[in-house]
């Protein structure tokens, strides 16, 4: 909703302070400079990266309409996921989660939290550090090394979309100032037309450079940054589970071993320690 409420506000502030200068919006009407810009940045954008690449941005790029799923009470559910699992390790034993974390989907404990079981990328890291645990052959500082390198391929992984979208708006003025400098090439082979003809070839030409550098810096660059932001909040997601059960390894209990995950958080998402304690609470009742 963000996204379609900037892209309005640039528009009206652009095209509506043209119009108050005494400008004409038909001027700027030049679907044949659009077409050059447009049709060599997607040329180019294909030419630049892999299938693999290509696929993964084209998957990601609806999601920057959407808000962010990463809320006070998403983590809350997680906590109080990680709350309970943890307690059933200290009570029973690490052998008493190994149907949960084979069988998820029939877990009478994630079955509570659907929120985080809809999540693959939380549930993957967080069932496959489980069954590690579960199968005790790993000591915590490994098992923390294995975590980091798994949380930077992911954020790598993750960035590849923004990384390829960043490029394309780097490259959306240089082909505006293609697409200028060939109507300026039709405005030289011209020369011999009135002078009122002449002043809108040049005006059309020199528009080829102004969509250039607007789709650039207005449009499609600020994509890039919305993308990175929300693989930052997939990241930290992962970083929450990484620290809790960590902690759990480390000796600590349960409610000491959330308490390090929601320390982790951003504040602007981060539940408060009475909150997370009454949430867990109430919870415990279901």
């Amino acid at each position: 909703m963000l996204v379609i409420i900037g892209y309005v506000m640039i528009c009206a502030c652009v095209f509506g302070g043209f119009v108050i200068e005494g400008g004409h919006l038909a001027a700027l009407m030049q679907p044949v400079e659009l077409l050059m810009i447009g049709g060599a940045a997607a040329g180019s954008f294909f030419v630049s990266n892999t299938g693999k690449t290509v696929k993964s941005t084209l998957k990601t790029l609806p999601t920057v309409f959407k808000g962010s799923k990463f809320t006070k009470a998403m983590y809350l559910e997680l906590l109080c996921l990680l709350f309970d699992l943890l307690s059933k390790v200290r009570k029973e034993g690490l052998m008493s989660v190994e149907s949960d974390v084979e069988h998820p989907d029939a877990s009478p404990i994630f079955s509570k939290y659907p929120t985080i079981l809809a999540d693959h990328h939380a549930m993957e890291f967080l069932v496959d550090y489980l069954r590690l645990m579960v199968g005790g052959n790993l000591n915590a500082f490994e098992i923390e090394n294995l975590m980091d390198v798994e949380i930077e391929t992911h954020h790598h992984e993750g960035a590849i979309p923004a990384g390829a979208i960043a490029k394309l708006g780097d490259a959306l003025p240089a082909f505006g100032i293609v697409a200028a400098v060939m109507g300026v090439v039709h405005t030289m082979e011209s020369v011999g037309i009135p002078p009122a003809e002449l002043g809108k070839l040049i005006a059309a030409a020199l528009v080829g450079t102004f969509l250039g550098i607007l789709l650039a810096y207005g449009f499609v660059g600020p994509l890039a940054i919305l993308l990175e932001q929300k693989l930052d909040e997939g990241t930290k997601m992962l970083q929450c589970i990484k620290v809790t059960l960590l902690a759990s390894l480390n000796g600590y209990a349960p409610q000491v071993a959330v308490e390090f995950g929601r320390k982790v958080l951003y504040s602007t998402e981060r539940p408060g320690f009475s909150e997370l304690e009454e949430e867990v609470k109430s919870r415990k009742g279901k």
